[in-house]
Protein backbone atom coordinates (compact mmCIF):
# COMPACT_ATOMS: atom_id res chain seq x y z
CA UNK A 1 0.00 0.00 0.00
CA UNK A 2 1.47 3.78 -0.82
CA UNK A 3 2.80 5.66 1.81
CA UNK A 4 0.91 8.84 3.03
CA UNK A 5 2.64 11.35 4.75
CA UNK A 6 1.05 10.38 7.96
CA UNK A 7 2.68 7.16 7.69
CA UNK A 8 5.46 8.62 8.01
CA UNK A 9 4.92 10.16 11.40
CA UNK A 10 3.74 13.72 10.37
CA UNK A 11 0.41 15.29 11.72
CA UNK A 12 -0.60 17.89 9.91
CA UNK A 13 -2.77 20.57 12.04
CA UNK A 14 -5.23 19.55 14.98
CA UNK A 15 -8.63 18.54 13.09
CA UNK A 16 -9.35 15.07 12.88
CA UNK A 17 -9.61 14.16 9.27
CA UNK A 18 -12.82 11.74 7.37
CA UNK A 19 -12.48 8.37 7.34
CA UNK A 20 -10.70 7.93 4.10
CA UNK A 21 -8.69 11.15 4.36
CA UNK A 22 -10.06 12.22 1.38
CA UNK A 23 -12.04 14.47 -0.89
CA UNK A 24 -14.32 11.42 -1.12
CA UNK A 25 -15.16 11.84 2.35
CA UNK A 26 -18.03 13.80 0.92
CA UNK A 27 -20.70 11.97 -0.19
CA UNK A 28 -21.36 11.53 -3.96
CA UNK A 29 -18.24 12.83 -4.79
CA UNK A 30 -16.26 10.57 -6.89
CA UNK A 31 -12.40 10.55 -8.86
CA UNK A 32 -11.24 8.87 -11.83
CA UNK A 33 -7.72 8.86 -13.26
CA UNK A 34 -6.62 7.55 -17.23
CA UNK A 35 -2.56 8.06 -16.77
CA UNK A 36 -0.74 7.94 -20.28
CA UNK A 37 3.07 6.35 -19.62
CA UNK A 38 4.51 6.21 -23.09
CA UNK A 39 8.40 7.05 -23.24
CA UNK A 40 7.99 10.40 -24.04
CA UNK A 41 4.84 11.07 -23.05
CA UNK A 42 3.92 11.16 -19.51
CA UNK A 43 0.31 12.88 -18.44
CA UNK A 44 -3.22 12.27 -18.41
CA UNK A 45 -6.61 13.10 -17.06
CA UNK A 46 -8.24 13.40 -13.94
CA UNK A 47 -11.86 13.75 -13.51
CA UNK A 48 -13.65 14.69 -10.24
CA UNK A 49 -17.50 13.91 -10.08
CA UNK A 50 -19.35 16.66 -7.96
CA UNK A 51 -22.12 14.02 -7.15
CA UNK A 52 -23.87 11.28 -8.82
CA UNK A 53 -27.01 12.66 -10.53
CA UNK A 54 -27.66 15.25 -13.20
CA UNK A 55 -25.22 18.20 -12.19
CA UNK A 56 -26.79 20.27 -15.13
CA UNK A 57 -30.06 19.88 -14.15
CA UNK A 58 -29.26 20.03 -10.28
CA UNK A 59 -26.27 22.45 -9.79
CA UNK A 60 -24.12 22.63 -7.11
CA UNK A 61 -23.59 26.40 -5.45
CA UNK A 62 -19.74 26.62 -6.54
CA UNK A 63 -16.92 29.44 -6.71
CA UNK A 64 -13.06 29.96 -7.97
CA UNK A 65 -10.57 31.87 -6.79
CA UNK A 66 -7.55 32.97 -8.43
CA UNK A 67 -4.72 33.80 -6.23
CA UNK A 68 -2.25 34.03 -9.26
CA UNK A 69 -3.29 33.88 -12.43
CA UNK A 70 -0.48 32.37 -14.65
CA UNK A 71 -2.81 29.76 -16.35
CA UNK A 72 -5.63 28.77 -18.72
CA UNK A 73 -8.33 27.05 -17.14
CA UNK A 74 -11.99 27.44 -18.85
CA UNK A 75 -14.98 27.97 -17.07
CA UNK A 76 -13.84 30.29 -14.04
CA UNK A 77 -16.04 32.94 -15.69
CA UNK A 78 -19.36 31.39 -15.67
CA UNK A 79 -18.56 29.67 -11.89
CA UNK A 80 -17.92 33.24 -10.48
CA UNK A 81 -20.98 34.87 -12.04
CA UNK A 82 -23.65 32.71 -11.37
CA UNK A 83 -22.03 30.55 -8.29
CA UNK A 84 -22.96 27.72 -9.74
CA UNK A 85 -21.37 24.04 -10.83
CA UNK A 86 -22.86 22.19 -13.86
CA UNK A 87 -20.22 19.76 -15.19
CA UNK A 88 -17.20 17.69 -13.49
CA UNK A 89 -14.53 19.21 -13.12
CA UNK A 90 -11.38 17.66 -15.15
CA UNK A 91 -8.02 18.18 -15.06
CA UNK A 92 -5.13 17.30 -17.79
CA UNK A 93 -2.24 18.89 -19.02
CA UNK A 94 -2.00 22.69 -20.37
CA UNK A 95 -2.13 21.94 -24.36
CA UNK A 96 -5.62 20.01 -23.89
CA UNK A 97 -7.20 22.09 -22.54
CA UNK A 98 -9.48 22.33 -25.89
CA UNK A 99 -10.10 18.57 -26.34
CA UNK A 100 -10.31 18.30 -22.58
CA UNK A 101 -13.79 20.59 -22.94
CA UNK A 102 -14.62 18.96 -26.28
CA UNK A 103 -15.08 15.85 -24.40
CA UNK A 104 -16.57 17.06 -21.07
CA UNK A 105 -19.51 18.64 -23.56
CA UNK A 106 -20.32 15.49 -25.31
CA UNK A 107 -20.51 13.77 -22.13
CA UNK A 108 -22.77 16.68 -20.94
CA UNK A 109 -25.10 16.17 -24.34
CA UNK A 110 -25.10 12.77 -24.49
CA UNK A 111 -26.92 12.80 -20.82
CA UNK A 112 -28.58 15.88 -21.44
CA UNK A 113 -30.40 16.22 -24.87
CA UNK A 114 -32.28 19.52 -23.73
CA UNK A 115 -28.72 21.27 -23.99
CA UNK A 116 -28.97 23.52 -27.19
CA UNK A 117 -32.44 22.71 -27.72
CA UNK A 118 -34.95 24.02 -25.05
CA UNK A 119 -32.55 25.16 -23.03
CA UNK A 120 -29.10 26.84 -23.03
CA UNK A 121 -25.43 25.98 -23.23
CA UNK A 122 -23.17 24.15 -20.98
CA UNK A 123 -20.23 25.81 -19.32
CA UNK A 124 -17.55 22.85 -19.00
CA UNK A 125 -15.19 23.45 -16.39
CA UNK A 126 -11.65 22.19 -17.28
CA UNK A 127 -8.37 23.15 -15.28
CA UNK A 128 -4.30 22.45 -16.24
CA UNK A 129 -0.61 22.07 -15.43
CA UNK A 130 2.13 22.64 -17.37
CA UNK A 131 4.12 18.96 -17.67
CA UNK A 132 6.27 20.09 -20.33
CA UNK A 133 9.77 18.78 -19.08
CA UNK A 134 8.63 15.08 -18.16
CA UNK A 135 5.90 14.84 -21.42
CA UNK A 136 6.12 15.91 -24.77
CA UNK A 137 3.24 18.43 -24.44
CA UNK A 138 3.60 19.11 -27.96
CA UNK A 139 2.61 16.00 -29.15
CA UNK A 140 -0.76 16.69 -28.24
CA UNK A 141 -1.73 12.89 -26.71
CA UNK A 142 -4.81 13.33 -24.80
CA UNK A 143 -7.67 12.35 -26.76
CA UNK A 144 -11.57 12.19 -26.27
CA UNK A 145 -11.41 8.37 -24.90
CA UNK A 146 -9.07 9.75 -22.28
CA UNK A 147 -11.18 12.19 -20.53
CA UNK A 148 -14.63 10.43 -20.55
CA UNK A 149 -12.62 6.99 -19.71
CA UNK A 150 -11.77 9.30 -16.65
CA UNK A 151 -15.67 10.33 -15.64
CA UNK A 152 -16.57 6.73 -15.97
CA UNK A 153 -14.02 5.22 -14.14
CA UNK A 154 -14.88 7.80 -11.02
CA UNK A 155 -14.92 6.27 -7.49
CA UNK A 156 -14.28 6.19 -4.30
CA UNK A 157 -11.03 5.48 -4.00
CA UNK A 158 -8.62 8.02 -4.70
CA UNK A 159 -4.70 6.68 -6.51
CA UNK A 160 -2.60 9.59 -5.07
CA UNK A 161 0.84 10.55 -6.48
CA UNK A 162 2.24 10.17 -10.46
CA UNK A 163 -1.23 9.38 -12.01
CA UNK A 164 -4.30 11.07 -14.02
CA UNK A 165 -3.02 14.92 -14.38
CA UNK A 166 -0.24 14.56 -12.21
CA UNK A 167 1.80 12.26 -14.23
CA UNK A 168 4.44 14.44 -15.36
CA UNK A 169 3.66 17.04 -12.94
CA UNK A 170 6.89 18.32 -10.37
CA UNK A 171 6.22 19.64 -6.81
CA UNK A 172 9.38 21.64 -5.13
CA UNK A 173 11.60 20.03 -7.92
CA UNK A 174 10.57 16.47 -7.22
CA UNK A 175 8.12 14.60 -8.44
CA UNK A 176 4.55 15.92 -7.83
CA UNK A 177 0.99 15.28 -9.08
CA UNK A 178 -2.43 14.15 -7.34
CA UNK A 179 -2.60 14.39 -3.57
CA UNK A 180 -5.79 14.89 -1.69
CA UNK A 181 -6.74 15.78 2.55
CA UNK A 182 -10.08 16.16 4.76
CA UNK A 183 -11.22 17.71 7.18
CA UNK A 184 -14.04 17.36 9.83
CA UNK A 185 -15.95 19.84 11.12
CA UNK A 186 -18.41 20.15 13.72
CA UNK A 187 -20.64 22.80 14.73
CA UNK A 188 -23.79 22.84 17.16
CA UNK A 189 -26.12 21.99 14.51
CA UNK A 190 -24.20 19.52 12.58
CA UNK A 191 -21.02 17.60 11.52
CA UNK A 192 -19.56 18.66 8.90
CA UNK A 193 -16.62 17.84 6.14
CA UNK A 194 -14.35 19.28 3.63
CA UNK A 195 -11.99 17.82 1.39
CA UNK A 196 -9.28 18.90 -0.91
CA UNK A 197 -7.92 17.57 -3.84
CA UNK A 198 -4.46 19.23 -5.58
CA UNK A 199 -2.84 18.52 -8.51
CA UNK A 200 0.69 20.07 -7.67
CA UNK A 201 3.15 21.20 -9.86
CA UNK A 202 5.19 24.14 -8.79
CA UNK A 203 7.57 25.14 -5.92
CA UNK A 204 11.64 24.83 -5.68
CA UNK A 205 13.23 22.25 -3.58
CA UNK A 206 14.99 24.59 -0.77
CA UNK A 207 11.50 26.28 -0.09
CA UNK A 208 9.45 23.01 0.70
CA UNK A 209 8.54 22.27 5.08
CA UNK A 210 6.88 19.08 5.77
CA UNK A 211 5.25 20.24 8.88
CA UNK A 212 6.94 22.96 9.91
CA UNK A 213 10.77 21.05 9.08
CA UNK A 214 13.01 22.89 6.65
CA UNK A 215 13.35 19.25 4.60
CA UNK A 216 13.62 20.66 1.12
CA UNK A 217 16.92 22.75 1.93
CA UNK A 218 18.02 19.78 4.04
CA UNK A 219 17.65 17.43 1.04
CA UNK A 220 18.95 20.01 -0.97
CA UNK A 221 22.55 20.38 0.73
CA UNK A 222 22.42 16.19 0.97
CA UNK A 223 22.15 16.08 -2.98
CA UNK A 224 24.78 18.71 -3.13
CA UNK A 225 22.02 20.80 -6.10
CA UNK A 226 23.59 23.96 -6.11
CA UNK A 227 21.43 25.55 -8.86
CA UNK A 228 17.24 25.41 -8.75
CA UNK A 229 15.48 25.69 -11.74
CA UNK A 230 13.06 28.66 -11.11
CA UNK A 231 9.57 28.09 -9.95
CA UNK A 232 7.59 27.79 -13.59
CA UNK A 233 4.68 25.48 -12.25
CA UNK A 234 0.71 25.86 -10.95
CA UNK A 235 -1.68 23.83 -8.61
CA UNK A 236 -4.69 23.31 -9.25
CA UNK A 237 -6.72 22.91 -5.93
CA UNK A 238 -10.66 21.66 -5.77
CA UNK A 239 -12.27 22.30 -2.30
CA UNK A 240 -15.53 19.75 -1.73
CA UNK A 241 -17.67 20.59 1.52
CA UNK A 242 -21.26 19.72 2.57
CA UNK A 243 -21.49 23.14 4.76
CA UNK A 244 -24.45 25.31 4.02
CA UNK A 245 -23.18 27.95 2.89
CA UNK A 246 -23.70 30.36 0.30
CA UNK A 247 -22.01 31.38 -3.19
CA UNK A 248 -20.13 34.49 -0.72
CA UNK A 249 -19.66 32.11 2.20
CA UNK A 250 -17.82 29.50 0.38
CA UNK A 251 -15.60 32.40 -1.63
CA UNK A 252 -14.37 33.17 1.60
CA UNK A 253 -13.37 29.57 2.71
CA UNK A 254 -11.90 28.86 -0.77
CA UNK A 255 -9.19 31.54 -0.20
CA UNK A 256 -8.06 30.37 2.86
CA UNK A 257 -6.23 27.21 1.21
CA UNK A 258 -3.09 29.74 0.65
CA UNK A 259 -2.40 29.39 3.87
CA UNK A 260 -2.20 25.57 3.75
CA UNK A 261 -0.20 26.13 0.25
CA UNK A 262 2.08 28.70 2.10
CA UNK A 263 2.95 26.31 4.78
CA UNK A 264 4.04 23.66 2.73
CA UNK A 265 6.73 26.95 1.85
CA UNK A 266 5.02 28.18 -1.57
CA UNK A 267 6.18 31.67 -2.15
CA UNK A 268 3.40 31.95 -5.14
CA UNK A 269 5.67 33.08 -7.87
CA UNK A 270 4.88 35.08 -10.52
CA UNK A 271 4.94 32.06 -13.62
CA UNK A 272 3.16 29.92 -11.10
CA UNK A 273 -0.64 29.80 -11.17
CA UNK A 274 -2.75 28.83 -8.40
CA UNK A 275 -6.54 28.29 -9.48
CA UNK A 276 -8.72 27.08 -6.71
CA UNK A 277 -12.54 25.49 -7.38
CA UNK A 278 -14.79 25.02 -4.45
CA UNK A 279 -18.16 23.64 -4.62
CA UNK A 280 -20.87 22.41 -1.64
CA UNK A 281 -22.65 19.59 -1.90
CA UNK A 282 -25.45 20.57 0.37
CA UNK A 283 -27.82 22.12 -1.54
CA UNK A 284 -28.75 21.80 -5.18
CA UNK A 285 -30.18 24.38 -7.29
CA UNK A 286 -32.94 23.16 -10.31
CA UNK A 287 -31.80 24.43 -13.75
CA UNK A 288 -35.59 25.08 -14.86
CA UNK A 289 -37.62 27.69 -12.42
CA UNK A 290 -40.42 26.16 -10.23
CA UNK A 291 -42.34 29.01 -10.27
CA UNK A 292 -41.38 28.62 -6.07
CA UNK A 293 -38.69 30.67 -4.00
CA UNK A 294 -35.27 28.58 -3.45
CA UNK A 295 -34.89 27.89 -0.02
CA UNK A 296 -30.28 27.91 0.85
CA UNK A 297 -29.25 27.14 4.27
CA UNK A 298 -26.15 29.10 5.05
CA UNK A 299 -24.08 28.87 8.12
CA UNK A 300 -23.77 31.99 10.43
CA UNK A 301 -20.39 34.20 9.99
CA UNK A 302 -19.46 32.86 13.50
CA UNK A 303 -18.79 29.65 12.52
CA UNK A 304 -16.60 30.71 9.18
CA UNK A 305 -13.29 30.37 11.56
CA UNK A 306 -13.51 26.56 11.64
CA UNK A 307 -13.78 26.08 8.34
CA UNK A 308 -10.90 28.64 7.34
CA UNK A 309 -8.70 26.53 9.66
CA UNK A 310 -10.34 23.14 7.70
CA UNK A 311 -9.20 24.14 4.39
CA UNK A 312 -5.79 25.20 5.60
CA UNK A 313 -5.05 21.78 6.80
CA UNK A 314 -6.51 19.68 4.31
CA UNK A 315 -4.80 21.90 1.50
CA UNK A 316 -1.34 21.46 3.07
CA UNK A 317 -1.70 17.86 3.98
CA UNK A 318 -3.40 17.40 -0.18
CA UNK A 319 0.18 18.56 -1.48
CA UNK A 320 2.32 16.42 1.02
CA UNK A 321 0.74 14.03 -0.19
CA UNK A 322 1.10 14.49 -3.53
CA UNK A 323 4.57 14.39 -2.94
CA UNK A 324 4.87 12.21 -0.95
CA UNK A 325 3.15 9.22 -2.94
CA UNK A 326 4.78 10.35 -6.02
CA UNK A 327 7.23 7.99 -8.21
CA UNK A 328 10.33 8.29 -10.28
CA UNK A 329 9.57 9.26 -13.54
CA UNK A 330 11.76 9.41 -17.03
CA UNK A 331 10.10 11.03 -19.62
CA UNK A 332 10.72 13.12 -23.08
CA UNK A 333 14.16 13.26 -23.63
CA UNK A 334 15.15 11.52 -20.58
CA UNK A 335 14.43 14.03 -18.57
CA UNK A 336 13.43 12.57 -15.08
CA UNK A 337 13.11 14.42 -11.46
CA UNK A 338 13.54 11.68 -8.41
CA UNK A 339 10.34 10.86 -6.42
CA UNK A 340 10.80 12.50 -2.42
CA UNK A 341 10.23 9.48 -0.89
CA UNK A 342 13.03 7.71 -2.45
CA UNK A 343 15.28 10.69 -1.54
CA UNK A 344 14.09 10.87 2.48
CA UNK A 345 15.28 6.94 2.35
CA UNK A 346 18.40 7.31 0.79
CA UNK A 347 20.19 10.18 2.35
CA UNK A 348 17.67 9.21 5.94
CA UNK A 349 16.03 12.75 6.55
CA UNK A 350 13.80 12.55 9.34
CA UNK A 351 10.30 14.40 8.37
CA UNK A 352 9.27 14.86 12.03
Amino acid sequence: MTRRIRDYGVKIGRMQTGEENSITDLKGVTVGHTTIDDGPHQTGVTAILPHQGSLFKDKLIASSHVINGFGKSMGLIQINELGTLETPIILTNTLSIGVAADALIDHMLEHNPEIGRTTGTVNPVVCECNDMLLNDIRGKVIRKEHVLNAIHSAGKHVEEGSVGAGRGMLCYSLQGGIGTSSRMIPLDHGTYTLGVLVLSNFGILSDLMVGGNPVGEKLRQAILQEREERDKGSIIIVIATDLPVSERQLHRIIKRSVTGLSRTGSIITTGSGEVVIGFSTHTTTPHRPSGKLLSIPVIHEDDMDVAFRAVGEATEEAVLNSLVTASHVVGRDGNERPAFKDLIEKYDIPLV
